[in-house]
């Protein structure tokens, strides 16, 4: 009897658990939904206000608010604070999607528009549902999920195609040539996979990529 009361216990627990995550999804579709076009840019919470890599992304984010985009980011240190700066500085709309972490993920004060999340995968559908382009820094593994989760997509499909922008040739173009390497020359991927994505190192280049794609 008692094993029993734990499972209904656990029942009971996952039932409510599935009320939270609709909460989440209903607060981000409402914060959201009028936003405009928008662009997510993504890279490491790590780097530092004196990388060039942090200033270029607050180039890249200003760029695009000038042209009357929102900029969509994770919300929290290094680039994504640096692109939340440059698209409030350039007098845009700054969205922040934090994400609740024990380490390293703490809200910077740059997003005019900031949610918090308890579900990565929540997050993950406003970054995708919202944005027009995926503007992709220096990152590390948080970085690269989300550029592969997007390009899987995109290839496969379940999203409508986007530009999908490397920004720095000299950090990207190795990953780049490593793809053409292995993954197309031993058909894992096929020719046209490849050209989802662009290598562009200029932060008005970025934009103008994007901007021949994505009709305002």
């Amino acid at each position: 009897m008692e094993r029993q009361f734990v499972i209904d216990d656990l029942k009971l627990g996952e039932s409510w658990r599935l009320f939270r995550i609709m909460g989440e999804f209903v607060e981000g579709v409402e914060a959201l939904h009028d936003i405009g076009p928008a662009v997510s840019i993504f890279g490491s919470a790590r780097t530092s206000p004196d990388d060039p890599a942090y200033e270029k992304a607050v180039n890249v984010a200003a760029a695009f608010a000038r042209e009357n985009f929102a900029v969509i980011t994770g919300g929290g240190g290094g680039i994504m604070e640096a692109a939340n700066k440059g698209a409030a500085e350039a007098g845009g709309t700054s969205v922040g999607l934090n994400i609740n972490l024990p380490h390293e993920q703490t809200p910077n004060p740059f997003a005019n528009i900031q949610l918090n999340f308890h579900y990565f995968f929540i997050r993950k559908v406003m970054f995708v549902k919202y944005a027009m382009a995926y503007i992709i820094m220096p990152g590390g593994f948080g970085t690269l999920d989300e550029l592969f989760e997007a390009v899987t997509l995109i290839q496969t499909q379940r999203i409508r195609p986007l530009p999908v922008v490397l920004v720095g040739s000299d950090y990207w173009s190795g990953l780049v040539d490593w793809i053409k390497a292995r993954l197309l020359d031993e058909k894992m991927i096929s020719p046209e996979d490849i050209d989802i994505l662009q290598v562009i190192d200029e932060p008005e280049e970025v934009v103008k990529a994007v901007k021949k794609v994505v009709i305002l």
